[in-house]
């Protein structure tokens, strides 16, 4: 039977070795997060960016491709929450005809858009496989699918200009995809910054 003396010590033992596990782990997500602050500095959206993107911080570590394409899932994750939400508000009773119209080019801008975040995704995966010529190709693939996403954003909220839409759905609306739009963005800004450094 082991003595008091051997179960203290191996208990202060197994607290030292624990406690330098957490510290360590807890440097690591520090420095992790101090990456994603740095390189979230130079999007259009920065606040933003780091709030979205720091709870992934264990995720990313210190790697821009992780960065961008964590930054990418993000924002795919958003649209699809936008979509549904603006599918949502096509089923109030009492809407405009404008107001129909200018939700169902909304869906479908939206559903666009998150076909091409998905596409990028995927592409975004084979750069790592790429390499020379393949590697751009792959990378300009990313770039053109994002930026035709943002457009497609964009697109969603010009569909609700002028006063005539004036009201709840047209301001839930485009808080809603206001949002997806700034986080595409960013997500374009991370990927052309991890792209430039190929």
């Amino acid at each position: 039977m082991a003595t008091p003396k051997i179960i203290t010590f191996l208990l202060i033992i197994s607290i030292i070795y624990f406690a330098g596990k957490v510290e360590s782990a807890s440097r690591t997500r520090s420095s992790a997060t101090n990456f994603i602050k740095g390189q979230c500095s130079t999007t259009q959206y920065p606040a933003q960016c780091v709030q979205s993107l720091s709870v992934y911080a264990s995720v990313i570590k210190q790697s821009p491709r992780k960065l961008a394409e964590t930054a990418l899932s993000v924002s795919l994750a958003r649209a699809q929450s936008a979509k549904v939400f603006v599918s949502k508000m096509g089923k109030f009773r009492g809407l405009k005809s404008r107001e129909y119209k200018a939700i169902g080019d909304c869906i479908e801008e939206m559903g666009d858009s998150i076909d091409r975040l998905s596409k990028s995704i995927r592409e975004m995966k084979r750069v790592g496989n790429g390499k020379g010529r393949e590697l751009q190709w792959h990378i300009s693939n990313v770039q053109t699918w994002v930026s035709a996403a943002l457009t497609d954003e964009n697109t969603c909220i010009d569909g609700f200009a002028g006063r005539a839409l004036d009201g709840k759905i047209k301001s839930s609306v485009r808080a809603r995809v206001v949002n997806v739009a700034q986080v595409t963005s960013n997500g374009l800004a991370l990927v052309n910054r991890f792209a430039s450094k190929l």
